[in-house]
């Protein structure tokens, strides 16, 4: 599976922004997708997560302001980012779980990562 990663920019803080993670590939592997952040100094940090049944899970820095959501037709996954702060700036990624049977029908569990792109809220 393959993963793009867009609609990073700069944006003043209160603003807004979307960005979406378009998947290509072996698509009926993917048991969930989840978007990651990582910010200078900082350690990756999973902002949140909607799995193939449509579960969803946010860190708590940003529940109520983003909101992951999917559109099937299109094999993208969103995040929906309001009321940005200073504090969201940073590279956000795509990443997808995968399950799928291989050659010797064994099962094969593996992360797939995206590109990322970045965020920048401004004060």
């Amino acid at each position: 599976v393959q993963l793009q990663a867009s609609g990073g920019g700069l944006v003043q803080a209160g603003g807004s922004l979307r960005l979406s993670c378009a998947a290509s590939g072996n698509i009926g592997s993917i048991k969930a997708t989840a978007w990651y952040r990582q910010a200078p100094g900082k350690q990756r940090e999973l902002v949140a997560a909607i799995t193939s049944g449509g579960s969803t899970n946010y860190a708590d820095s940003v529940k109520g302001r983003f909101t992951i959501s999917r559109d099937n037709a299109k094999n993208t996954v969103y995040l929906q980012m309001n009321s940005l702060e200073p504090e969201d700036t940073a590279v956000y990624y795509c990443a997808a779980d995968l399950q799928y049977y291989n050659a010797y029908d064994e099962i094969v569990v593996e992360r797939s990562w995206g590109q990322g792109t970045q965020v920048t809220v401004s004060s």
